[in-house]
């Protein structure tokens, strides 16, 4: 059963937990977005083929390594969605820690997140608001506000909403202070969000610098076949050819491991 949700974020009741539910540890690309990766991979690799080897046999023959694109842009896609998430989620106990203090209940500070949420993101379009309409609807439905809380934090995989969620379930069964939790876990992701941003802003220029190295050895054939053709001949017939098919393994290979190089999770 899928999980229809109205303007104010209120979805069907649901068949099970994880039934229609949204799942924040793997992406699957629509068909659409296949397509297009397929697509601009395929011209890309076209490109890239015609400057070695100009020879359009060859350049589409490498066009079929645009199946490897989506692969890596799901993962890339993957990890934007878990870090607006993970932002989301500490916009959101701040939003729950005020209600608290305030006086409001748990459940209607729940309720409360999604319209301050929706201040911020007046589309609608946030995962977070999804899950905190789920949740919402399902303590309308009877379900205990904690195991609705567990199950996003299952879907999650993310620590802190894992112990945000472990935490809050045990102060609600045995009577703790809630809104010295919320506001001590908002407080510290809040602080660890802030260092990975300062880890991101540290990398960023080498992350840069990683994209323009790799796309210098492909520039500079392209300057030399449009400067030196002459020069450049010998590259694309007999022998050349091999030479040429030999620097572009190593070109991807190089690219491949800087890629790895790079991947730095914050």
């Amino acid at each position: 059963m899928k999980l229809g949700f109205g303007l104010i974020g209120r979805p069907s009741p649901p068949g099970s937990e994880a039934e229609g539910l949204p799942d924040y540890q793997n992406y699957v690309l629509s068909g659409k977005q296949t397509m297009l990766c397929l697509a601009a991979g395929a011209v890309l690799f076209t490109a890239v083929g015609y400057i070695f080897f100009h020879s359009w046999l060859l350049a589409l023959l490498l066009a079929g390594a645009a199946v490897f694109v989506p692969k890596p842009w799901s993962r890339y896609l993957l990890r934007r969605r878990r870090e607006a998430l993970s932002l989301n989620f500490k916009q959101a106990l701040y939003s729950l820690s005020s209600s608290l203090a305030a006086g409001r209940s748990v459940e209607n500070g729940f309720r409360e997140a999604i319209q301050d949420l929706r201040l911020l993101y007046p589309d609608g379009k946030n995962d977070l608001m999804i899950e905190l309409g789920i949740i919402c609807t399902r303590m309308e439905y009877g379900e205990p506000i904690e195991d609705a809380l567990q199950d996003f934090s299952r879907r999650a995989g993310m620590e802190d909403i894992s112990n945000f969620a472990d935490v809050f379930t045990t102060c609600k069964r045995s009577g703790g202070d809630l809104v010295e939790v919320v506001r001590r876990t908002s407080s510290i992701i809040s602080e660890k969000l802030e260092i990975s941003q300062e880890i991101s802003v540290m990398i960023a220029q080498k992350r840069f610098e990683a994209k323009a190295m790799l796309a210098s050895p492909v520039l500079f054939l392209l300057f030399m076949d449009l400067t030196s053709p002459d020069y450049m001949q010998p590259l694309h017939q007999g022998a050349g050819l091999v030479i040429s098919s030999a620097a572009l393994m190593l070109f991807a290979v190089c690219a491949w491991i800087m890629m790895k190089i790079m991947d730095i999770r914050v």
